[in-house]
């Protein structure tokens, strides 16, 4: 006849924690959860203020020294922010048709004498650009609004086909407009017509 094991497994009790562990994870429960109600009220205090300081600098125009008036890069005229104080808006000039603006870049030296798409050498020292799509031959006044600083480039080669450039400039005109420290900058594009 088979014998019964009485043997009672002792490992397999559960230990029910004390008045005290459960007082203890409960604090530090309520600790964290204090933690992070500030740190979801700081998120939003940094948020609202990283947003007024966007509002602030949107609100501010860029206004710049063109000719013997000022012209803002924005969409709207100089006087609607200092209340129509300021010198005479200088009269746009009807050879030229508005493109835009967007991101510009230059072409190094280190491809100077490669062919470019309208089959003449690259030259860094001549004013030429590159763009995706206007007419080979075409002539585009590329003005750095920082500045005021304009020129204007024949273009005679594609691109620029990385990122969202719009434009890349000889060495020459970037020089002119003073994009050669940074290398890129955002600029004005407009058409020279005639």
């Amino acid at each position: 006849m088979g014998t019964f094991n009485t043997h009672t497994d002792q490992t397999s009790t559960h230990h029910m924690p004390s008045r005290r562990e459960r007082l203890r994870a409960f604090m530090r429960l309520k600790a964290q959860r204090r933690y992070l109600i500030g740190g979801i009220a700081a998120l939003g205090i940094s948020t609202a203020a990283f947003a007024g300081a966007f509002a602030n600098e949107s609100a501010s125009p860029d206004v710049v020294k063109l000719g013997t008036g000022q012209a803002s890069v924005e969409a709207r005229p100089v006087a609607a922010y200092n209340g129509g104080t300021n010198a005479p808006l200088p009269t746009p000039s009807v050879s030229e048709s508005p493109m835009g603006q967007g991101e510009a870049s230059y072409y190094g030296s280190e491809l100077a004498g490669n062919r470019t798409a309208s089959g003449e050498r690259f030259d860094p020292d001549r004013l030429t650009a590159a763009h995706r799509t206007l007419p080979l031959g075409s002539k585009v006044r590329v003005t750095n609004p920082r500045t005021g600083a304009s020129v204007i480039v024949r273009i005679n080669d594609r691109g620029p086909f990385h990122g969202n450039r719009v434009i890349d400039l000889s060495t020459a005109a970037a020089r002119t407009i003073g994009l050669i420290r940074s290398g890129t900058g955002r600029v004005n594009l407009a058409l020279v017509l005639g």
